[in-house]
């Protein structure tokens, strides 16, 4: 790779502090129990199949900050630079979202809500949602609207996974569902990849809630 444009410093670092802030936001609200999730932030300008992301690294306590939180990665999920520090175990699924959508960030986060729907419905293979004001979140504008968002399986190979991502990814729907583990949500930046996270934690509370309500 040694044809790549030089990642400049101002690049890595205003990425560095966007996933540091978001981190932060997110530890706040208990949203990586143990040392879960991960956040990628896309860094630099390259060819469609060519790109590096910033990332989480792996094993890290998120409600703690370091100098060693964060690392660059490439198309592949591999390091760009010489480090101690390993990447998230699920870099390969930010990899396939990041070719296939060319958003500009992707945040992972586990939470009871998004765990519950995602066995609630497994057997429907997406996440049904009608009518609630959060779906306008998505730039879903027209009355009593409805999304579908998917569910994949959860398994301990995580390229199994990652083959997966293309076959199943909505492109008017900004996420995708882990079976009993969490959301991948992304966007155009940060500020859209967090608003987006936000409208779905906020829909998957409301979808369990008036689940028990109707029996």
């Amino acid at each position: 790779m040694t044809d790549r444009p030089v990642l400049l410093l101002e690049q890595k670092q205003r990425a560095f502090t966007e996933l540091r802030d978001i981190k932060k936001t997110f530890a706040d609200r208990g949203w990586f129990p143990g040392t879960s999730g991960n956040l990628s932030v896309r860094v630099g300008d390259f060819a469609p199949d060519r790109f590096a992301f910033a990332i989480t690294a792996s094993g890290k306590d998120k409600s703690v900050h370091t100098p060693e939180d964060f690392l660059l990665v490439d198309e592949h999920g591999k390091p760009l630079e010489p480090t101690s520090l390993k990447p998230s175990a699920e870099t390969l699924i930010h990899c396939e979202i990041y070719r296939l959508t060319g958003c500009g960030a992707i945040f992972h986060i586990h939470s009871v809500f998004n765990s519950l729907v995602s066995e609630l419905f497994w057997e429907r293979g997406s996440i049904p949602v009608q009518g609630v004001e959060l779906i306008k979140a998505f730039n879903i504008w027209h009355d009593d609207a409805e999304i579908e968002v998917p569910i994949l399986p959860n398994y301990s190979d995580i390229p199994r996974i990652a083959e997966l991502v293309e076959g199943r990814l909505d492109p008017t729907v900004p996420g995708i569902v882990l079976r009993k583990h969490g959301i991948y949500a992304w966007g155009a930046n940060a500020f859209e990849a967090k608003r987006h996270l936000e409208a779905f934690e906020f829909l998957f509370e409301y979808v369990y809630r008036w689940q028990l309500l109707k029996r």
